[in-house]
């Protein structure tokens, strides 16, 4: 009965003014959300109920629940923990030498000297190739009857002889993990680049009248407004980069004798050309579990270095 009364019309306004407050940003947000669910969610949950069942494509009248097994015979598999290994192998290689490269460029785009913005445009350039075009390309140049790779790598003494070191089991690896770091550079340069640029200059006048060298400005100074952005530029590329296969399957397609076969790229066999779907959604569950755990990891390590 209040609520008819001018007093109580009164009283439930301001209630309502909150409820249109907290609902209003989401209202905003919903479309978002929606897509959200409906591209990345539920797909994934689909995928993951697939982990739990037997579906062989090349066998239909075999599929159903199957709980665990999935899961036991991914670790009896020795082609999984061989290409486990060389994810690894392949995403850490990866990671070091495209962060190191990366922050020497964004140091040195950081500067200012002629053409600095042709400069920029050069080195922002291989994000813009496709992956698939990039893993054709390099496949040309370490190729040695159309390519000058395998000739430079004779000149510096690197290589005996000139061959295409794809078809090196030893050495196939590092053709797609070139390409890679080709391809990944931009990604650290650019973030780190506008870390920089957000830099007080007076940090640097103050270190410089205190009488501190450059490499002690880069320890005290660059390091530490720089250590936050590392860690979430880290935590991103690392968690692309074990989950890029396009550079893979068009190098190598996971070979000579599966010694670049990485997870992902045994992911995309074992569904798409076995078509075994169940074993897959597995595989791809741990590789989705492994990639959560070492994400958590590195925002902890950030939060405590913005504090």
């Amino acid at each position: 009965m209040m609520l008819d009364t001018p007093a109580g019309r009164i009283a439930s306004a301001p209630r309502f003014a909150r409820l249109r407050m907290l609902a209003e940003p989401w209202l905003y947000l919903s479309p978002t959300l929606v897509l959200i669910g409906l591209f990345i969610f539920v797909p994934m949950m689909i995928g993951i109920s697939y982990a739990f069942q037997n579906i062989q494509l090349l066998n239909p009248m075999d599929s159903g629940w199957v709980g665990l097994d999935n899961f036991r015979q991914m670790f009896d598999d020795r082609r999984f923990f061989k290409a486990l290994g060389h994810t690894v192998n392949w995403t850490l290689t990866s990671l070091a030498l495209q962060f190191a490269l990366g922050l020497g460029l964004a140091l040195l785009l950081n500067r200012e000297f002629p053409l600095r913005r042709w400069a920029q445009a050069l080195v922002f350039l291989p994000w813009a190739v496709p992956a698939f075009l990039s893993g054709l390309t390099w496949s040309w140049l370490l190729n040695p009857v159309i390519g000058i790779l395998p000739h430079w790598l004779v000149d510096l003494h690197v290589l005996s002889e000139p061959y295409n070191i794809l078809s090196d089991p030893q050495l196939a690896l590092y053709g797609p993990v070139i390409a890679n770091v080709w391809f990944g550079i931009p990604f650290f340069a650019i973030t780190l680049l506008a870390a920089l640029q957000s830099i007080p200059k007076d940090l640097y006048e103050a270190a410089s009248m205190d009488g501190a060298s450059g490499w002690q400005q880069f320890k005290r100074v660059t390091l530490p407004f720089l250590a936050p952005m590392i860690a979430i530029t880290v935590m991103l590329r690392t968690i692309w980069i074990a989950n890029f296969a396009d550079l893979i399957v068009v190098m190598t397609d996971g070979g000579p004798a599966g010694s670049t076969s990485i997870l992902s790229s045994y992911i995309f066999t074992t569904a798409y050309r076995k078509l075994d779907f169940g074993y897959a959604s597995a595989m791809a569950v741990f590789l989705l579990v492994l990639m959560t755990c070492y994400a958590l990891v590195l925002l902890r390590i950030r939060q405590r270095l913005l504090k």
